[in-house]
């Protein structure tokens, strides 16, 4: 479950500290604990591990404000959102809707296509 034994030790001392505990018996307990095994006896050489770009990626989010960065993404967002309204409303402004029309022709209503005149009989 923990890959190294700070981890361990600061799960243990935190719950101790939870639960009420004499922290300072529970460590003194855990690190005989931890001398027993091969594994947690020392901690982990830091020479050996890899770092890749993620690990560099995530050192420098670790750094940043975050109450800045979010108002500062929060108006980047939104003078992106402004200007692509003021771009659309530029682009319908300047094009004509009626490019594509084809010239109107005049066709003459053909017969049975109107409406039928009143009879006499309703007339009177």
């Amino acid at each position: 479950m923990f890959s190294a034994p700070v981890y361990i030790k600061g799960f243990v001392r935190t719950y101790a500290m939870l639960l009420r505990l004499d922290v300072a018996g529970v460590m003194a307990a855990l690190e005989g604990e931890l001398g027993k095994t091969e594994k947690f006896r020392e901690p982990p050489p830091l020479s050996e591990q890899k770092r890749g770009v993620l690990d560099f990626l995530t050192l420098q989010l670790s750094k940043l404000n975050w109450r800045v960065a979010v108002i500062l993404l929060v108006a980047a967002v939104g003078v992106g959102i402004i200007f692509s309204v003021i771009l659309l409303w530029r682009h319908q402004r300047a094009s004509d809707p009626l490019v594509n029309l084809a010239p109107g022709v005049y066709q003459p209503a053909q017969s049975g296509e109107t409406a039928p005149l009143p009879t006499n009989a309703a007339r009177h």
